[in-house]
């Protein structure tokens, strides 16, 4: 489990294709201190685990369901990654509650500079618009950002100069590709809130109702 609170940003330094998948190596001094072989870390949003490590240099392997859902597919070398070891449960929650598994892939759609900040639009399937609501959190490439604004099957998120420094957004261009995770408490909502719907035998007190008076 991760928070979105992006602890380091890596680099690509190999790439190799293994079967359906492929192997990406990444140098990250920091990260690499605190990782080791079988260790979980978040790697632009997508979870993935340590195959092996030399030195500053650490390597996941991502497969091909990993590949048809993110944008690890797309890395080449070079390419700088935002990293975020897993939550320790002393930890304080800085974002929201990320798991690191994908949902979709997004298209960056506008970054506009405002005096103190900047606005970056992403598009996706509108499938997902049930998951995005204003003031509500969203992972994109693995960092927590909160919903300025959203239309159907678009978001807005306010990006602020710290975060911008920290992470990969720096680079963010109109029509890049980002991961998408949406907020994991409204799809478990949606979950429970189905099964009542469908006759189900109901096994919580929460209700429509009690949702709605929670704001949600």
């Amino acid at each position: 489990m991760f928070t979105g609170i992006i602890q380091d940003v890596g680099t690509v330094s190999a790439l190799r294709k293994v079967g359906g998948g492929i192997r990406i190596s990444l140098l990250a001094p920091q990260s690499a201190r605190a990782l080791k072989v079988d260790d979980s870390i978040s790697v632009n949003g997508v979870c993935q685990t340590v195959i092996q490590k030399r030195g500053t240099v650490f390597t996941v392997e991502a497969v091909e369901e990993t590949l048809s859902k993110t944008t690890l597919g797309s890395l080449t070398v070079s390419t700088r990654v935002n990293l975020e070891l897993p939550v320790r449960l002393q930890d304080r929650l800085g974002g929201h509650l990320v798991q690191g598994h994908v949902d979709c892939v997004g298209t960056i759609g506008n970054v506009e500079k405002k005096a103190s900040s900047w606005l970056i639009t992403v598009r996706f399937p509108e499938a997902f618009d049930r998951y995005v609501i204003p003031v509500g959190s969203i992972a994109i490439d693995g960092i927590s950002l909160t919903i300025a604004s959203a239309t159907p099957g678009t978001l807005t998120v306010s990006i602020i100069p710290h975060t911008l420094e920290k992470t990969t957004l720096a680079s963010a261009r109109a029509r890049g590709k980002v991961n998408l995770e949406f907020d994991l408490l409204g799809k478990y909502i949606e979950k429970m809130m189905r099964g009542e719907k469908a006759g189900k035998a109901q096994t919580s007190d929460i209700t429509e109702e009690k949702m709605r008076s929670w704001g949600y």
